[in-house]
């Protein structure tokens, strides 16, 4: 399936487990946590628990398409879990870029090539990435022709663009609430469709089924109740 909506909590305590279970998961535990919130830890805060069934998506769905050896890149890598656990899933080739500079403080350095970049502006040479992934990145600030434009470019022939955002079949105005400084949007069905048909136009289509229907709303933040979604797409 190329389009999967979390319907559950159930599913998130699920994959947290299936991580933990297969040796991969890379959360912080609680001392680093606290650290950080009381000023004494500089380094990023890794991982988030709500997005655990986001990391374990992904990372199987790398496990089946991609060679160990294959570049992935992750956007917004300033504390995300992911390259961390392909890490651990003997994934080799592994950039994370961000433009925080907290990104260069990410553990795993040696194993895990960070740098400080527009995601929208990489640098990477063409064609070379084998996945890219944006686990809860790609609805701050979203502008498709920046985004697919550079995913597209970097991809190689047969690459994929895997992504998870904030979700909702409905729309939920948020056009007045910004998140790190950007605009934030929690998608509806049709965003989807037009973020769908957006990513065509630079090569990149969904290869399996869609799923757009919700369960219950997982998430609730600043008096929004939501879900989250996970995206796959291919460059042919």
């Amino acid at each position: 399936m190329s389009l999967r909506v979390l319907q559950a909590e159930l599913q998130v305590q699920s994959a947290r487990r299936g991580l933990v279970d297969r040796g991969i998961s890379s959360l912080d535990g609680w001392w680093p946590r606290l650290s950080a919130k009381i000023g004494i830890r500089t380094a990023p805060v890794v991982g988030d628990d709500r997005k655990s069934w986001d990391v374990l998506e992904t990372a199987q769905f790398l496990e089946q398409h991609l060679q160990r050896g294959e570049l992935v890149l992750d956007i917004g890598a300033r504390g995300s879990e992911m390259l961390p656990v392909l890490a651990k899933d003997g994934f080799t080739q592994l950039v994370g870029v961000d433009l925080d500079h907290g990104v260069l403080r990410m553990p795993g350095h040696g194993l895990i090539d960070y740098r400080v970049a527009d995601f929208m502006r990489t640098g990477l040479p063409d064609g070379s990435c084998g996945a890219v992934t944006a686990i809860s990145v790609i609805e701050h600030g979203y502008d498709a022709d920046g985004l697919f434009g550079e995913v597209s470019r970097v991809l190689k022939p047969g690459g994929h663009f895997l992504a998870s955002f904030d979700y909702w079949p409905q729309k939920l105005n948020t056009e007045h609430r910004t998140l790190f400084g950007m605009s934030w949007s929690i998608f509806s069905a049709d965003e989807v469709k037009q973020m769908l048909a957006d990513a065509a136009r630079y090569g990149l289509r969904p290869s399996g089924e869609l799923q757009f229907g919700a369960g219950s709303p997982v998430v609730g933040f600043d008096g929004y109740q939501y879900t989250f979604a996970w995206l796959a797409l291919t460059k042919p």
